[in-house]
């Protein structure tokens, strides 16, 4: 996905001499050819990622189309106020990009770990949020983000899980995308990021309907209320807390119609409690297969 994304600003800026990226001091080899063919456009903002943020804003006020990368615990999560203010309140077109969403610096600790961008970032206004699973929805993320007129977060995995589609995107903005049609009724599964992969292996196993939801913000709650109507139970899978992500977004869309059970599967009301390989850190949250399907067959003797 990285390599899409460097791809994908390169592009944009040699065809836009207004495209610029801004980072704080961060993915030097990410921008090894960003810089070499368009080193004007660059702009090191070194380790201050809230004055970033400041100069971002008044350089799209003043006509130009910045690009801001990070790692997400600081993009946005540092620099959240600025992105408020100094962005979202103007509607600027100003594109974050936070990279190693979710537990993937899993060595570094919790300082590193993001597991609340999408929960900070959904009640601010103008800002529309995308979590794209693989390259092939980064390559639509990006896109898509490179002609919305107002703020963008693109939320993007550092892990390597593996394709999930095997063909472009074209899905409009907001709408889910089914990876596995299903008659049981019984199941769904809707997922995002790094947790599509493993929500269409859930599916598989339990030969259940499977979607991905490469945009969190704006959400086709239409599809939602169908998938509703059609499900017993809705299973969110996140890299993500389970507060104010997609899980609380299906679960709010779906209690308006009152019958549908919605099962938030993500990181719970805690942080890390040890370092390790992202391995690790799965098992520890329970977000690794095993687990998972441990949880899913509880469910099912629940009913």
């Amino acid at each position: 996905m990285r390599s899409i994304f460097s791809q994908a600003i390169l592009a944009a800026a040699e065809a836009d001499p207004k495209v610029l990226l801004l980072t704080g001091d961060h993915g030097y080899a990410l921008f090894d050819e960003f810089r070499k063919h368009r080193p004007q456009q660059f702009i090191n903002a070194g380790i201050a990622e809230q004055n970033m943020v400041g100069v971002a804003a008044g350089l799209a006020k003043a006509g130009f189309k910045p690009i801001v990368y990070g790692l997400s615990a600081f993009v946005p999560m540092r620099v959240l106020e600025q992105i408020k203010i100094d962005v979202c309140y103007e509607n600027l077109p100003v594109i974050f990009i936070g990279d190693g969403a979710g537990l993937v610096y899993s060595s570094l600790g919790t300082s590193h770990q993001s597991t609340e961008d999408i929960a900070a970032l959904r009640a601010i206004p103008n800002i529309s949020i995308l979590s794209p699973c693989d390259q092939e929805e980064m390559r639509y993320a990006m896109q898509q983000a490179l002609h919305f007129t107002g703020p963008t977060y693109v939320r993007m995995g550092k892990s390597d899980v593996g394709q999930v589609h095997s063909s472009p995107v074209h899905e409009a903005v907001g709408d889910l995308i089914p990876l596995r049609t299903s008659d049981n009724p019984k199941i769904a599964f809707i997922a995002t990021g790094s947790m599509v992969k493993t929500a269409l292996r859930l599916a598989d196993e339990k030969s259940a309907s499977a979607w991905s939801a490469p945009s969190i913000k704006p959400i086709n709650t239409r599809q939602i209320h169908q998938i509703a109507r059609k499900a017993n139970t809705i299973v969110v899978l996140e890299e993500h807390s389970i507060y104010g992500g997609l899980g609380g977004l299906v679960a709010e869309t779906v209690s308006e119609l009152g019958n549908t059970k919605v099962i938030r599967l993500g990181i719970q009301d805690r942080f890390s409690q040890k370092c390790g390989s992202y391995e690790y850190l799965l098992k520890e949250h329970q977000l690794d297969l095993d687990s998972l399907l441990s949880r899913i067959s509880a469910l099912d003797t629940e009913r």
